[in-house]
């Protein structure tokens, strides 16, 4: 890629590589309330891993077009495993991954004539999980035993404790009612597509910094829906809870105003604690999701605020 060119899904598996790594910094880097950021860490996990984490997926997502789905989450979650100890992506890995396929395929094969580049990419993301298979399910259980994220709890069926027996889209279908990853697999990420990217490109039209930008588009979902991760670890009212909190962020003026960024550090003070189990980490991982699916469309340079 030729320096000031638009990383956009034409240059292929190179910009598939900085976009994802690029992705996961922005997000880790923005100061999302619960979450880890500058300054702001975990007992078990500081932004520095975050950082590493970033690193470590790029290469194993740059080669998303090459190998099975679910080959391509355990490469990614065994990569970021070398350099940190807790869980730091797995939600991002498992949205990034099927994004990643998709514009290597869709990169490589014909345009459709009248579509936009990002409904293409949804077109392809349709086609890379109703492709998945009981191998890429089988792959990504191991992945997720690996991971290891707190509150994954048990599931009646096709729990990943076990070898699941369907494809890894059916699996995910299975739990779609309570995760909201599994939720974006079953429906060919609509939060991604309809509501986070979109949210984020408004922001960036609007002048806003990529820092400011992200923060309002992981409001903005927060707002909409309970995160499935805070309802697994502090049960269904907090999420709700959390949920409406996001919500007077945003009608206090969220990051475009004064008040706004003062209720955001009260928000950020009322759900951060030593257990992080009101950490809204699944919101946190679509919002990654947004950014990646932005930046493939050339979203670096599209919206740029003066200096």
């Amino acid at each position: 890629m030729k320096p000031g060119s638009d990383p956009s899904l034409a240059d292929g598996c190179v910009d598939v590589e900085v976009a994802a790594t690029l992705a996961c910094l922005l997000e880790a880097s923005a100061p999302k309330p619960g979450n880890v950021s500058p300054g702001r860490h975990f007992a078990d996990s500081r932004y520095e891993d975050f950082l590493a984490s970033a690193a470590a997926i790029g290469e194993p997502l740059a080669g998303a077009g090459t190998r099975g789905l679910g080959v391509t989450v355990r490469r990614a979650v065994e990569a970021t495993a070398r350099w940190v100890s807790s869980n730091t992506n797995l939600g991002i890995v498992l949205l990034l991954a099927p994004l990643a396929r998709a514009a290597l395929l869709r990169s490589s094969g014909a345009s459709k004539r009248g579509a936009s580049e990002r409904a293409e990419l949804r077109d392809a993301l349709r086609e890379v999980l109703g492709a998945t298979t009981v191998d890429d399910a089988r792959e990504v259980y191991e992945a997720i035993r690996l991971a290891a994220p707190g509150g994954l709890g048990r599931a009646d069926a096709q729990d990943v404790a076990n070898e699941p027996t369907v494809t890894l889209l059916e699996a995910m279908r299975l739990a779609a009612d309570r995760d909201g990853i599994a939720r974006e697999y079953a429906t060919s990420f609509e939060v991604t597509f309809e509501r986070a990217a979109p949210a984020l490109d408004r922001a960036r039209a609007d002048g806003l910094s990529w820092d400011d930008a992200i923060v309002e588009t992981f409001l903005t979902l927060l707002a909409a829906a309970p995160d499935t991760h805070v309802a697994r670890r502090s049960g269904a009212a907090v999420a709700a809870d959390v949920s409406g909190r996001a919500r007077s962020v945003l009608d206090a003026g969220g990051v475009r105003s004064a008040a706004g960024r003062r209720a955001i550090e009260d928000l950020d003070r009322a759900i951060r604690n030593a257990t992080h189990a009101a950490n809204p980490g699944t919101t946190a991982d679509l919002t990654a999701a947004a950014i990646f699916v932005v930046l493939l469309g050339g979203g670096w340079s599209a919206a740029r605020p003066p200096a």
